[in-house]
């Protein structure tokens, strides 16, 4: 597969990605290199990658915990600590191996890490080949709410190395299909119809799966880094879907969601709204809500679970001036973004999704 070009780094892919990682190594002559890893690539991916890398400098490995709930400033405080220690300078590289925890965290670090030092992207699950390793988007949540500190700032490289998915549960493989769906609905229909049929899908399938949707949201964050337009189409889902998943994250009752799995739920309510604005048809919106739960469980709302959601949507990163926008379809592949809509709508979005 050829690299695809960002605005300044580039993606690369498979065994293409650590030619072209030596021969970066070689060329910057960093002082010293550090890999952040979490508990579980530390065991499953840290081996393989260590094993690509050629170099005599030195390599310091920081592991932290797995899972959203350690994305904290907490973590934070205690990996700064870490690359002091270790003798972190402002020469130094960080490469962020793993999922979308480790690619947000350890690129907020290394941004924020003696005002900012470099780091590379080698993303582990398919979230994070797809959504999170791309575009420069750093941050940690705040208590429950997603990613509300953060900075925009991108690596010097991302390497999409698809063997890492074969040490991955299933549950997180349909995770990252989540934003793959995503990528059809507001970009490109027939990309989205290729996952109407899953029978006859086939891992060699998948590269060619993940390497469209690399090139979708490269196309869509080319054309606006910092979120002030058309970037903001990549939130389809993502308005309710956050604001679900950070609600199942808080509570003491509830299982915490897979974020693809509060994202799709996010996408067939968010696919309610864009029909109420009378932007698809009914027929449009019957055939993502099915095509969505074909994929994911439903998931089980309980009437009192409703308003402590909707508290959550104002806390959402695109609202302005205390209003709640949304980025909704504009037809299967097409989106509009500021959109704002009814509250009686979403509650309606969530009677219709448990039918």
């Amino acid at each position: 597969m050829q690299k695809i070009q960002a605005t300044g780094y580039s993606i690369n892919f498979n065994q293409n990605g650590y030619v072209f990682l030596n021969a970066y190594l070689e060329e910057k002559k960093y002082s010293k290199l550090f890999v952040l890893v979490d508990s579980n690539t530390y065991v499953n991916c840290l081996p393989n990658f260590l094993a690509h890398i050629a170099t005599d400098l030195e390599i310091e490995v920081i592991e932290i915990e797995a899972g959203e709930s350690h994305k904290t400033i907490d973590t934070c405080v205690q990996l700064w600590h870490s690359l002091t220690e270790l003798g972190g300078d402002r020469k130094s590289l960080l490469f962020n191996l793993g999922g979308g925890v480790i690619s947000d965290i350890g690129g907020f670090i290394a941004s924020t890490f003696k005002r900012g030092i470099d780091f590379i992207n080698i993303p582990t699950t398919l979230l994070a080949m797809v959504d999170a390793s791309i575009g420069g988007k750093n941050g940690v949540d705040l208590a429950n709410l997603k990613n509300q500190i953060g900075v925009i700032n991108s690596p010097k490289a991302v390497l999409i190395d698809s063997t890492y998915l074969e040490t991955l549960p299933q549950n997180e493989m349909r995770s990252g299909l989540a934003e793959m769906l995503k990528h059809g609905l507001i970009f490109d229909k027939p990309y989205w119809e290729k996952f109407l049929n899953l029978n006859d899908f086939t891992i060699e399938d998948l590269d060619d799966l993940i390497y469209h949707s690399v090139v979708i949201k490269n196309a869509i964050v080319s054309k606006d880094p910092t979120e002030n337009g058309i970037r903001k189409a990549l939130n389809f889902g993502h308005t309710l879907g956050h604001a679900i998943e950070s609600y199942f994250l808080e509570s003491s009752t509830k299982k915490t969601l897979l974020h693809g799995e509060a994202i799709a739920a996010g996408m067939i309510l968010e696919s309610y709204l864009s029909m109420q604005k009378e932007l698809i048809s009914r027929e449009e919106y019957s055939q993502i809500k099915s095509g969505i739960q074909a994929i994911f469980e439903p998931i089980d709302f309980e009437e009192n679970d409703l308003q402590p959601i909707m508290d959550l949507l104002i806390h959402d990163k695109k609202n302005e001036y205390g209003k709640i926008q949304f980025a909704l379809l504009d037809g299967i592949g097409k989106i509009k973004i500021n959109q704002y809509t009814e509250n009686e709508w979403i509650i309606n979005a969530f009677e219709d999704y448990k039918c």
